[in-house]
């Protein structure tokens, strides 16, 4: 494995539940924001993150958006602050150079293409959402788990606007597809334009990842980055997600070994043990 690959960080949501936080739908990830035991555990898990060798760590801004949060007593604001505060705080204790990335997920379910909002709808509430990481301080901006390239092109428009680095992935199907029917290559015609630094797919299971990186590799060449991080586990009928650990650490890293990028890092149900495996792996 290339020694120059950047190392992001593993799952939030699972790890933070496998911790004993609730993450109970529709807020997820989110509910560890409204307490303080929960962000405790929230600045370990990032902390465990960094100390396993990850150069980059993702806020826990998955669920903060302005519509999941309605009814719910919190402003999207508030809590986006407090997961980019959080993350900030863990580096600082890790006491070593590290990024801070701004999750900016899809505003719907992201499995669900056939949800995505109108683009002005897209256009106010994502840039909402990237105002607020921004001040927050984040050092780049994640465009993550997309399944149309209609949201995913309004919010890097928004993101590269505000000069800070900006990657896009995307959640494909079993034959390499974003979940919209979308191609990989139409994503990139219409998004490395726009000034992105790097784009892949995430939120997959990681045996599934190895053909839309190729695809993309064939359009994008040796000399624009590529990411991706990869599922170990199952969302169920409710799209809650089930933790199998059918991919242990060992086993993710010969995936990984084969896929052509620059960035990588894991996804749902995955560890710190996963990251840790993959830093290794860019040693040996």
């Amino acid at each position: 494995m290339n020694s120059n690959l950047l190392l992001l960080d593993g799952a939030t949501g699972t790890e933070l539940n496998r911790r004993g936080v609730d993450t109970g739908l529709p807020l997820w990830s989110a509910n560890a924001l409204t307490r303080d035991s929960g962000l405790n555990v929230l600045r370990q898990v990032h902390l465990d993150y960094l100390n396993a060798g990850a150069d980059i760590i993702t806020t826990n801004t998955f669920r903060t958006n302005r519509r999941a949060l309605i009814g719910r007593g919190f402003s999207a604001r508030e809590l986006t602050l407090r997961a980019v505060i959080t993350a900030r705080e863990a580096v600082d204790e890790f006491g070593k150079p590290a990024l801070v990335a701004g999750s900016v997920s899809s505003l719907e379910d992201c499995y669900r293409p056939d949800l995505v909002p109108s683009v002005d709808e897209c256009l106010d509430e994502h840039t909402d959402r990237i105002e607020q990481l921004v001040e927050g301080g984040v050092n780049l901006l994640l465009i993550e788990t997309m399944n149309s390239i209609r949201e995913a092109e309004v919010a890097a428009k928004i993101a590269t606007a505000t000069g800070l680095p900006t990657w896009v992935t995307f959640v494909c199907d079993k034959n390499g597809y974003i979940l919209s029917g979308e191609s990989l290559t139409h994503a990139a015609e219409q998004l490395i334009p726009l000034g992105i630094q790097a784009l892949g797919v995430n939120c997959m299971p990681a045996q599934m990842i190895a053909q839309p990186l190729t695809e993309l590799h064939a359009i994008c060449g040796d000399n624009f980055p590529l990411i991706a991080y990869g599922n170990i586990g199952f969302a169920d009928a409710e799209q809650d997600w089930i933790n199998t650990d059918s991919t242990d650490p060992e086993g993710y890293l010969k995936h990984a070994q084969s896929w052509p990028v620059q960035i990588i890092g894991a996804c749902c149900g995955s560890t710190p043990e996963h990251i840790r495996k993959l830093k290794q792996g860019r040693i040996d």
